[in-house]
């Protein structure tokens, strides 16, 4: 009789343990297996078409940031700089000729307004002598032929001082002239700093660097190809790693950035790594998925979304020793303190 009593007593033990290891863990914790590592790819891609003269980078290898990867063929883009260093050249003495020539016409403005002054003034004695002919006339002090000799000249001076007159206009209008000639040799010039600017830019896109600390990851390209722009040549994993937590949106109610969180990679199950929550994505995965579903046309069949959960390492370096970027884990979120039950 003391048999069955016993082996009752283990059964119920054994169900409050199992009860215990399944149902305990989640009064303090929230964890998901679709979850995975992840990392900000830096991708390689050049902005000029070119033949690529050097690699300095292999399959795999760590690079720093700042460090010279790839090399393209130059010589194209730097006779585009020695023709676009010309065209400025050139632009430059443009603008100083037409500076040049605007000195020149403000010089014939003046000596023409200086001519008009000297016309001016002898068409005012011209008018006096006349004058004073003609009033001397009547009583017969002057002959005819004085009178009308003074009329030519007054006349003559007058005709003098008009076409004076439409020399300074003229010395105006080709002063207007080059200094729109100097605007536009300054335009010209403008153009052609861009242009080199332009040259100089695409000279330096010949050279591509890393813009982080990582590794050589994805390398399609060979010395001797002929890229294009917008064409993936290698990606470099960083450093700096991450996980991506596919939490059911039942479990989110107790999640908050900051919480600590145990990760457990599928490669290496021995290995648990630390981290922490460090954001909530604002929509689930559905949502943001190319074709996403349209709940509102059809049959509704209701699917228990999931929402991403960004878990980030609390000691990088020790997870970058062990894991890369694509591997699967499970992640294990602790949303309040653990209770003091055996085992923990």
């Amino acid at each position: 009789m003391q048999h069955p009593r016993l082996y009752g007593i283990l059964l119920i033990l054994v169900f409050l343990g199992l009860a215990a290891y399944f149902l305990v863990p989640g009064l303090y914790q929230e964890e998901t297996d679709d979850a995975y590592v992840d990392a900000h790819l830096e991708s390689i891609i050049p902005k000029v078409p070119a033949y690529v003269q050097t690699l300095h980078v292999d399959d795999n290898s760590k690079v720093a940031a700042g460090q010279l990867l790839i090399e393209l063929d130059p010589r194209d883009y730097a006779e585009q700089v020695n023709a676009a260093k010309a065209n400025l050249a050139a632009a430059e003495g443009r603008l100083q000729e037409a500076n040049d020539q605007v000195t020149v016409a403000e010089a014939s403005i003046r000596q023409a307004r200086a001519e008009l002054q000297v016309t001016q003034a002898n068409a005012v004695l011209a008018r006096s002598s006349l004058g004073r002919v003609k009033s001397v006339s009547d009583v017969r002090a002057v002959s005819a032929e004085r009178v009308d000799e003074a009329q030519a000249a007054a006349d003559s001076t007058q005709a003098t001082v008009t076409a004076a007159q439409v020399k300074v206009a003229s010395a105006e209008a080709q002063a207007q002239l080059t200094r729109s000639q100097v605007a536009t040799a300054k335009a010209a010039l403008d153009q052609a700093r861009v242009a080199l600017d332009q040259a100089e830019l695409n000279l330096s896109y010949t050279k591509l660097y890393a813009t982080e600390s990582g590794s050589v990851a994805s390398k399609t390209v060979e010395a001797g190809n002929f890229v294009q722009p917008g064409q993936m040549l290698l990606s470099v994993v960083p450093d700096t790693l991450y996980v991506i937590a596919n939490y059911k949106e039942t479990q989110l109610s107790r999640i908050r950035p900051g919480q600590p969180a145990t990760i457990f990679v599928d490669s290496f199950p021995d290995l648990r790594l630390k981290g922490h929550v460090d954001s909530i994505q604002r929509g689930t995965g559905s949502r943001f998925a190319l074709l996403p579903p349209e709940n509102a046309t059809g049959n509704f069949v209701k699917v228990v979304q999931r929402v991403p959960v960004k878990i980030v390492f609390d000691q990088p370096e020790e997870a970058l020793r062990w894991i890369s970027p694509g591997m699967s884990v499970e992640a294990e979120i602790f949303v309040s303190s653990r209770l003091p039950w055996p085992g923990h």
